[in-house]
């Protein structure tokens, strides 16, 4: 009597592959630029007013004249640069009036960064944003502006990426390049201790997840800039 059941062929075994991690993406040429001629623009290397030339800051910078073309129109459509007829592009002037508006901007923007933050900061994040906080500090009690400005920027970058708000970081960042040349101009009519505890307030906020207190450091951080600005424009 033969055997009417079916019987199945052995299921083959699955093929597995490995999955290797990802490569870091590779920065784009156009970011790296827009990076150095900010920071240039920052730091008053390149002056209001002053006529921006593409080939010089391709030279200057080493990226090829391309990616400073693409970055230079990023600067255009934000402000930091101007085009005028017959005088082609140049370093956009800092307007005093108009710095208060500036300040009272950025104070909603960084106050909203800094609750998101505070709710969506990894663990390392927060460590890192309290570590920028300290050499901050270390800074402002010797006196070194530049170390104390750099250490700024990477406490703004790691607290920008912590927040996972895109919207109110792409606002905020033209409004911190106005506040830093404005800051690099005017840098004798203040003393960066102040800013250096309003920073590390901020800091310790986000880092114990408190968004009233890292809320109250950005505002804290924004009334010192504000009290500057109006020594600058009432003197």
């Amino acid at each position: 009597m033969t055997d009417s059941r079916l019987r199945l062929a052995p299921l083959p075994k699955p093929v597995v592959t490995q999955v290797r991690p990802a490569a870091p993406r590779k920065r784009r040429a156009a970011d790296l630029a827009y990076e150095v001629i900010e920071a240039m623009i920052s730091t008053l290397q390149l002056e209001p007013g002053s006529p921006v030339v593409e080939a010089d800051l391709a030279e200057r910078t080493g990226l090829g004249r391309t990616p400073v073309r693409e970055a230079l129109l990023r600067m255009v459509s934000i402000g930091l640069i101007v085009q005028q007829p017959r005088r082609g592009l140049l370093v956009s002037n800092i307007d005093l009036a108009d710095h208060l508006d500036v300040i009272q901007t950025r104070r909603v923007l960084e106050c909203l960064i800094a609750g998101c933050s505070s709710r969506r900061a990894t663990s390392a994040q927060r460590k890192e944003i309290v570590r920028c906080a300290e050499k901050m500090l270390k800074a402002a009690s010797r006196g070194r502006l530049d170390e104390y400005m750099a250490v700024d920027h990477e406490l703004d970058q790691v607290n920008h990426q912590a927040s996972h708000n895109h919207s109110a970081v792409k606002c905020v960042v033209p409004l911190i390049v106005q506040c830093r040349r404005f800051w690099y101009a005017y840098q004798h009519e203040s003393e960066i201790t102040e800013g250096a505890r309003a920073h590390m307030e901020l800091a310790e906020g986000i880092a114990t997840g408190n968004a009233s207190a890292a809320m109250a450091g950005a505002n804290q951080l924004l009334d010192y800039l504000e009290r500057f600005a109006r020594r600058v424009i009432d003197r």
